[in-house]
């Protein structure tokens, strides 16, 4: 079988730490070198302390990201319990995410708060595979239904991308590094921060020849490039003790060649253009000695998707042209009432706008099609309460409930409550949620000339029960129990040649994250995920989620200047549906197991030098049926912080 390798790997890690409900630390302030009480946003759209959330919480930082050299998001997502990330190809090629056995379109994605799914979209997911790790701070990952607090599409959870915050003296980083299959990036990044204001800025560009998106064990030998810029900046003003505006931009820039879907292989001139930007405006006001907090956010998300395919020797037949444009417009007015120490309730509306349009032209042996999808908008409202319940060191509980109108398939209500109990003494805490889910049908499926405005909105019931104990001092174990049900999923119908309400599906599993210091200089986190799903109308089990998930990451500090950073990652079998073949048929991939380690050097206090290699035993195996990966590869960079 041929295969892609190359070689020539890095970072200072921190290992993410299981905590009661939490799997990983929060923010440790690096450019001030002072490492701040771990803090969770997402859970409840409050600061909380990472013991007090009762929902299954994942928070990747920054310098777990650096340590091993995670340049892009979707990396950092694979180490997550229950949560597979699926590529269809080499980097650029678009990248999906499944929690807890849901679909990809039921995972609310935002950064900085802003909502940044694709409203035109088919299924109104994002794409992963753009969106590097330029000036996070870290990554948080709730999971289950969270509905109540975000509305449609957090069925299945909900990653929140956080940005860094300026503080202190001007600090400015610059990194370059390169590697394998023609590799190549650079970034520069500076921030700064006082009482009154604070700032971050960050900007990257990166580049590879890429491999085959086409599997080469196929006979595919054409290299598929891609090409990222990124843009991201933080901007923060407080003019008095009561008062606070925050604003937040990133922009990305995407190329990336890509190969046919449908029997993969080689397209010489097939490229998708993207071009994103997500903008938001935040100001937030507290009264009457802080017991009343306000926070108006205004969100902006555009996307403009482009795909050309010509026809070429290879494929004299084969024409594809499109066009995607979508806009989703946020408005959300957010009230926390800190009624007592032991009290919050929060209340919140928010309303927004999905818009977009579309051109599809396309030409092949089965004849022309042309779709033109004129600009359509539908208009969400959103009503929301939560109480949250403190009950000293002990007891941590929040109930709420949500109604959303949708202009289109009208009212829904969703609820979610929570609960944790702590056992101070014992190192123990239990913890339970239960909560429901909707997501509404996208634009295309509504509006489409595949599409039906009478569709109804997708729903879900979801709970969880989990453990956590820590023994000795040097470990901590958590596990949960969960299940999902799913109805009136859409799915295309190949009958009716349209989008339906015509599945019903279930997912049920098991979590568990241990995390341990044998040594003062060694850290190690082993998490185990099993997940058992179901396609109630076929009885056959969901695609593209793997029944069995391990993840090993282990850090070991050599030296005060260098350290190891060692991944490994087993993969079980998935299903897989085979559309070379009509009608399609569902195959089996095989497993794989991944290791990549990685290494640093702190050659002074202002430079590190840092080196790592991808799938080090070079391990033969497809995400998605017929699109390759790499084989071994290695990257090798430096790091200057003045």
């Amino acid at each position: 079988m041929m295969r892609n390798s190359g070689l020539s790997g890095t970072g200072l890690v921190l290992m993410a730490l299981a905590v009661p409900g939490v799997t990983g630390i929060c923010e440790a302030q690096e450019e001030a070198g002072t490492e701040l009480p771990a803090v969770v946003v997402t859970a409840s759209r409050l600061e909380e302390k990472a013991e007090d959330v009762a929902s299954t919480t994942t928070v990747i930082r920054s310098s777990d990201m650096r340590a091993r050299q995670q340049r892009k998001v979707l990396d950092a997502l694979r180490d997550v319990p229950a949560l597979d990330v699926v590529q269809t190809g080499p980097k650029g090629s678009r990248t999906s995410v499944y929690i807890r056995g849901s679909n990809s379109e039921h995972t609310l994605v935002l950064i900085d708060g802003v909502e940044v799914n694709e409203a035109i979209s088919s299924g109104r997911t994002f794409d992963f595979a753009q969106l590097t790790d330029d000036n996070i701070d870290r990554i948080e990952v709730v999971r289950g239904p969270q509905s109540v607090l975000y509305g449609s599409d957090a069925i299945g959870g909900v990653i929140n991308i956080i940005t860094k915050k300026g503080r202190g003296d001007p600090r400015v980083s610059l990194r370059a590094e390169g590697g394998s299959f023609g590799t190549y990036g650079t970034s520069a990044n500076v921030g700064a921060g006082s009482d009154r204001m604070n700032f971050t800025v960050g900007v990257s560009r990166s580049e590879t020849d890429g491999i085959s998106s086409a599997d080469e064990a196929l006979g595919n030998t054409e290299d598929d490039g891609y090409e990222n810029t990124t843009f991201s900046t933080r901007l923060g003003v407080t003019p008095t003790e009561f008062f606070e505006m925050n604003f937040f931009a990133r922009f990305m820039d995407s190329e990336a060649e890509i190969d046919n879907g449908s029997g993969v292989r080689d397209d010489p001139n097939n490229t998708v253009k993207r071009t994103q930007w997500h903008l938001k405006f935040e100001p937030s006001l507290r009264l009457f000695d802080g017991i009343w907090e306000q926070k108006l956010g205004v969100g902006l998300t555009e996307v403009n998707r482009e795909n050309n395919n010509l026809q070429d020797t290879a494929h004299p037949d084969d024409l594809t042209l499109s066009n995607f444009d979508s806009r989703i417009l946020d408005i959300d007015w957010q009230h926390n009432f800190y009624i007592h120490e032991s009290n919050t309730l929060t209340l919140g509306a928010e309303t927004e706008e999905d818009a977009g349009e579309s051109f599809f032209r396309s030409e092949s042996a089965f004849g022309p099609f042309t779709s033109v999808f004129n600009e359509r908008k539908v208009r969400t409202w959103g009503f929301y309460g939560q109480d949250k319940i403190t009950i000293g060191e002990n007891f941590t509980g929040t109930a709420g409930i949500r109604v959303d109108d949708h202009e289109e398939f009208g009212t829904r209500l969703t609820y979610r409550v929570t609960s944790a109990y702590r056992f101070v003494d014992a190192g123990t805490r239990i913890r339970a949620t239960l909560g429901t889910g909707f997501k509404s049908p996208s634009l295309f499926q509504l509006f489409s000339s595949f599409g039906d405005p009478n569709l109804r909105p997708e729903k879900s019931l979801g709970w969880d029960i989990g453990v956590d104990q820590e023994l000795w001092d040097k470990l901590t174990v958590g596990i949960t129990f969960f299940h999902n049900d799913f109805e009136n999923l859409i799915e295309f119908d190949s009958g009716t040649s349209r989008f339906g309400n015509v599945v019903e599906a279930k997912s049920q599993g098991i979590e568990i994250a241990a995390s341990m210091n044998p040594l003062d200089n060694l850290a190690l986190q082993l998490s185990y995920t099993y997940l058992d799903t179901e396609d109630e109308s076929t009885g056959l089990n969901l695609t593209r989620r793997a029944e069995h998930k391990v993840n090993l990451q282990s850090n070991y500090r050599f030296t005060e200047r260098g350290a190891v950073n060692l991944n490994l990652h087993y993969v079980g079998e998935r299903d897989n549906d085979d559309f070379s073949t009509s009608p399609s048929t569902r195959v089996v991939l095989d497993d794989y197991f991944l290791v990549n380690l990685g290494a640093s050097y702190d050659i002074s206090e202002n430079l590190q030098l840092f080196g790592r290699i991808e799938n080090l035993t070079d391990e033969e195996y497809q995400e998605v049926l017929g699109f390759g990966v790499p084989g071994i590869a290695g990257y090798f960079g430096i790091e200057a912080r003045f």
